[in-house]
């Protein structure tokens, strides 16, 4: 068989495989509970940063240690509970939607030349995959926020994540509950284009001459997804910064998103753009490296059951 018949072949199975998209689906969910439990409080440190009014915190540490301050230990998890509940199906849909984008590139691509897909490909089938991954992403991310951001300057208004959305929906409805979409594909799209096309590359990279990515070690694994989330947040940071303003702000504060982005920049400088990224790349590392782990071993763990 050659490879390009064994290429045709992956791209089928990948598209009409039950068993497949189960195994992606679960295997994605495994590893977005491992990514919350390791990476949200360096997310809540980024969120508390991006949204808080000029001369709140003298940076990362400071909100550390405020959080902890009013809150305890526990406060650096404040809004974990969103991100956990939304989290199997974000990235399950999420690790679903790329296989089944690859499979899309493979049908589009019917008279190839290689069997692997070519970096520009996978780029754009992750891409594809943040498009349905939105659909539950922007309301998690919307409760998210505001219970992150909840409390900083007096009082919590919020008890919890269902509080949360019965008042946005009292509020506004659904478009209330979705506000920020628009800024969740503009910082996922290229972000997810870059974080499974980095961690196909660098698997590739360090698979030694003869071997399998599928079979590299337990180091390996963590240094391609951890190389991955780096790339994702190294592009992600602005798009991330309006979307976190949109979501936090009070009803009416901005029109969307090039509204948001001209009232930011006219108020703090293009720089405010980039508020959160320490936290952000602080976390990109061992939060994507969890994730990847947890796929790859759920998926090895899945693959002896059926």
């Amino acid at each position: 068989m050659s490879d390009i018949e064994a290429g045709e072949i992956e791209g089928t199975r990948a598209a009409n495989s039950a068993t497949e998209n189960v195994k992606s689906f679960l295997s994605g969910g495994f590893g977005g509970v491992a990514a919350v439990l390791v990476g949200h409080p360096f997310d809540l440190t980024k969120t508390r940063l991006q949204t808080a009014a000029p001369g709140t915190y003298r940076g990362a540490i400071d909100v550390v240690k405020q959080a902890v301050a009013r809150d305890g230990a526990f406060g650096l998890y404040r809004g974990v509970v969103p991100p956990l509940l939304g989290v199997t199906p974000i990235f399950a849909l999420s690790f679903w939607a790329y296989d089944a984008s690859k499979a899309v590139v493979y049908a589009l691509t019917p008279n190839r030349k290689e069997a692997s897909l070519s970096s520009a490909e996978l780029a754009a089938a992750g891409f594809m995959s943040a498009v349905p991954t939105t659909l539950v992403t922007a309301p998690v991310e919307r409760a998210k926020v505001l219970l992150q951001v909840d409390g900083q300057a007096g009082k919590a208004k919020y008890k919890g994540v269902f509080d949360v959305i019965g008042h946005l929906y009292r509020e506004g409805g659904i478009k209330s509950i979705y506000r920020g979409s628009v800024a969740t594909v503009a910082r996922d799209g290229p972000g997810s284009a870059a974080y499974f096309a980095a961690y196909e590359v660098t698997k590739k990279f360090l698979t030694p001459a003869g071997a399998s990515p599928n079979d590299l070690h337990l180091g390996s694994i963590i240094m391609a997804g951890g190389t991955a989330g780096v790339a994702m947040w190294a592009i992600a940071i602005p798009p991330d910064v309006l979307k976190s303003r949109l979501q936090s702000a009070p009803t009416g504060t901005y029109s969307g998103i090039m509204d948001c982005a001209r009232k930011t920049i006219a108020a703090d400088g293009v720089k405010a753009l980039w508020k959160g990224f320490g936290p952000a790349m602080a976390r990109a590392f061992p939060a994507n490296a969890a994730t990847f782990l947890g796929v790859e071993a759920s998926r090895k763990l899945l693959d002896g059951f059926f």
